[in-house]
Parts: structure tokens; sequence; C-alpha cells
């Protein structure tokens, strides 16, 4: 970021941070020289990403898009990724 000229351009960070990890790190190396403008978040139930992901899996070559892998996403996502999503709620 800093070698595209990050201080004159705003930078899109996708799927950053996971977790309360890569928040916390972030703040620590970047808090201070940045500014976390806010979050992007798109909202859709389990059953509607389940189903965009099983048809992805046909062509994707992807082994982890499969339904046991794919709950287990979710409920990290829940657990660990959802956390920091709120903490950027108005």
């Amino acid at each position: 970021m800093k070698e595209a000229g990050w201080e004159k351009k705003k930078f899109l960070i996708d799927g950053f941070p996971r977790n309360e990890d890569n928040y916390s790190g972030w703040n620590s190396v970047m808090g201070d020289i940045t500014e976390l403008g806010f979050v992007l978040f798109f909202e859709a139930d389990v059953d509607t990403m389940t189903k965009r992901i099983m048809e992805r899996s046909k062509t994707s070559g992807r082994n982890d898009d499969n339904e046991e892998t794919l709950r287990k996403r979710f409920v990290i996502f829940n657990e660990a990724q959802l956390p920091i999503i709120t903490k950027f709620e108005d």
C-alpha cells in the first residue's frame, strides 16, 4: 500500500480483519497512520450462500467447496468474524 502511494489513496482490503487477533494487530501496526473508514458487509442467509457455493463447486476445482466445510465456515464466521463486523455498526 505504501509503495502505491497510500497517503493519497483509498484501499479496499477484502476479507480483513477476520478475527480479533487480525483487528488488534492492524490497530497496533497501522492504527496511528491509517483510518479505517467502514466495513462493507453483504448479508445473505445460510441457505442462499450454500446454494451459491455448491453451484460454484461444479466448476471451481476447489476441494473446500463442500457442505461439511461450509458448515464449519459458517460457525467460524459467527464466532470470529461477525463480532468484528458488529464493532462498526452505527
